[in-house]
């Protein structure tokens, strides 16, 4: 991506634009700086209350100080020139030049003292901004984390908390104290001078901010755009870069390179013609500075020329004009900048209005698990109004029993699992747990009671120790290692070079697909939940491996209310009840054997699997996809692959 550039130019990592804050205008601004106010003004820290009447003291402190750099400079010159009165002294001017230095380092100094203090509120601010916005992210539902891009979404975020501190700074340090010193300078200008100073310079400020501003809303559509290309490119590099494999699988490098390479092209042309746009307004405002500036020295000239003024008069009105115009130049990319950053807040603020789709009810309460006894009683589900996933299915798991879930592909069964996890909640019936229904119990409660080993483990991207710790992050070495043995993958990471320390890559793309299963089953041992979800556990191994799971997932689901969504019948055989699924109802019913006598669904299945396993095929599932999507609202796809 393009580097961020310097104060006037462009910087390419601001924020896109947000319709909302185009449509409330000025009132959603004034509602973003509102929001920010408690966490400036903290009602319960008096001390960042303290930090901020102290760094507004070192404000004005600058200023005041700074202010009188032009009189100092300004009676030296009238020394030196002989038009001081009786201070024609050796010493004095070297000291009114040590003044005039001094009082300069001293509204430096001032302005970092301000900086300092003030650096810890507005950090603080970040922290807890950043947080309220990372935390509903984690309570907002399955569905929105299905839809979202994640390159956006961060840049989003990334540009959002980043405009705290950068709006608290500008605003209050930078067009506060401007307007400060206009009017100190003006004060000055009138009592010392002649009123027709202040009246130019307050004619020049004026057009220069309306000129600054009105082109600035103009520049502002083409920075969206800009922004929003930037936005675009960066997505597409994460996405590419997320599914590297794939890319691999199919040698399209060459087709990823030349998509991003649209989309930087797309970005370069609208940076340039921001570029250009830039260049006209800083040409403008120039213009205007320099025009005001011309005449009023025209007019102090002529006031020195005819006695009216002192050479240092002349250089103290030229100072002041300078000092004022410096901050004064910086005003359209502070206001171009606090104008963007408002548009990046308000779009982050945004997330945290999305409201979550499964959120707990007020009078909710927490699960109490007795005998773990899980009943689907009628239930209905669909993701969308076109196309229904379950139709009035009803079965019951008794406390400390195996229920398998059967059936071809896209029948609903990983729908169950979710439908349990409370991630949806369902169109009609209900799903109790020892007789509470899901949707009266608080999600906290209800995920802690239920394990799963998922088909496709997702590894945080860090050491095994951690992700298998993630179950119970107060857990011992020892527990670690326990339910590692348990799931057979001990030997594995005890043989690695970092044993447990050892890093499992993004997604855990370092581990196969059984080392990561086995992980998932360490994890869900050390959680030693009272409900157990197995989805698929067993699909990324082979026969052999298998056989070694199987034994360690019979003696972690012993004597747990266990839920078995399998594409493998061998897996299922023991199960207590088996379900047959199809097109989203519960066609066949009972045990393995009893479901072979009936010749049905499940026998059919039962013979295909039997073989193709006689060809010496594999059954396996291949879909990696860990939920189903919304959109589609379809199971995993499941594909023989040979052994």
């Amino acid at each position: 991506m393009p580097p961020a550039s310097e104060e006037k130019t462009e910087s390419a990592d601001k924020g896109t634009a947000s319709e909302p804050l185009q449509e409330e205008g000025n009132k959603a601004q004034l509602s973003i700086l509102a929001s920010l106010l408690p966490y400036v003004w903290p009602k319960d820290q008096p001390g960042f209350r303290v930090r901020v009447i102290i760094a507004f003291a070192c404000l004005v402190a600058a200023k005041a100080v700074m202010l009188g750099a032009p009189f100092f400079y300004g009676e030296a010159v009238n020394i030196v020139t002989g038009q001081g009165e009786a201070l024609a002294v050796a010493a004095v001017p070297l000291a009114l030049v040590f003044a005039y230095g001094f009082s300069r380092v001293g509204s430096v100094a001032f302005q970092n003292l301000r900086d300092a203090i003030f650096s810890r509120v507005g950090q603080r601010a970040q922290r807890l901004i950043a947080m309220e916005v990372f935390e509903h992210l984690h309570n907002l539902s399955l569905r929105y984390h299905l839809e979202r891009r994640t390159g956006g979404l961060s840049r989003v975020i990334e540009r959002g908390v980043k405009s705290v501190d950068f709006l608290l700074r500008f605003l209050v340090f930078s067009i506060g104290p401007t307007l400060l010193e206009l009017v100190l300078a003006n004060i000055v200008l009138t009592v010392m001078y002649s009123w027709v100073y202040a009246l130019i310079t307050t004619i020049a400020v004026i057009c220069y901010m309306w000129f600054t501003f009105s082109l600035t809303e103009w520049r502002l559509k083409i920075r969206r755009d800009m922004n929003e290309r930037d936005t675009e490119a960066n997505t597409r590099a994460i996405d590419s870069l997320l599914n590297y494999e794939t890319v691999k699988y199919f040698t399209n490098e060459d087709y990823e390179a030349e998509r991003f390479d649209r989309a930087l092209m797309r970005y370069e042309d609208a940076a340039v013609k921001s570029q250009v746009s830039l260049a006209w307004v800083n040409f403008g405002q120039a213009i205007i500075l320099n025009l005001a500036l011309v005449s009023m020295m025209i007019m102090a000239a002529i006031d020195v020329v005819a006695g009216r003024m002192d050479p240092g008069g002349f250089v103290v009105v030229n100072s002041l004009l300078i000092q004022l115009y410096v901050p004064l130049n910086m005003l359209g990319f502070v206001y171009r900048e606090i104008k963007q950053a408002l548009v990046d807040m308000e779009k982050m603020f945004g997330l945290t209005r999305v409201a979550p789709e499964i959120a707990d009810g007020p009078e909710a309460m927490d699960l109490i698990v007795g005998h773990g006894q899980v009943e689907f009683k009628d239930v209905e589900f669909s993701y969308d109004d076109e196309r229904s996933i379950l139709k009035r299915v009803s079965f019951v798991i008794p406390g400390g029993k195996k229920v398998a879930v059967v059936g071809p592909s896209g029948a609903g069964k990983s729908t169950l699992s979710r439908l349990l996890f409370r991630f949806y909640d369902v169109s009609k019936g209900s799903i109790l747990i020892d007789g509470q229904d899901l949707r009266s119990l608080t999600q906290d409660s209800l995920r802690r009671a239920i394990g799963i080993v998922p088909q496709d483990t997702v590894l945080f991207n860090d050491t095994i120790k951690y992700n298998i710790a993630y179950a119970d992050p107060s857990a011992t070495p020892s527990a670690i290692e326990e339910a590692a043995r348990l799931a057979q993958i001990h030997d594995f990471i005890s043989g690695l070079p970092d044993g447990y320390h050892s890093q499992v890559g993004e997604r855990g793309l370092k581990l196969s697909g059984g080392e990561k299963q086995r992980v998932a089953i360490a994890r869900t041992i050390l959680k030693d939940p009272p409900i157990l979800i197995l989805d698929e556990a067993t699909s990324a191994l082979d026969t052999k491996t298998e056989r070694g799971i199987q034994d360690a997932l019979k003696g972690v689901s012993a004597d747990r209310t266990t839920l078995v969504i399998a594409h493998r019948l061998s897996t299922v055989i023991d199960a207590d009840e088996i379900l047959v699924l199809k097109e989203g109802e519960i066609v066949e019913r009972g045990t393995h054997a009893v479901l072979l006598d009936k010749a049905g669904l499940y026998s059919e299945m039962w013979q295909e699997q039997q073989s193709a396993i006689a060809r010496g095929e594999e059954i396996v599932s291949k879909a990696p996809a860990a939920v189903d999507s919304p959109a589609s609202s379809t199971e995993k796809v499941t594909l023989p692959e040979p052994a």
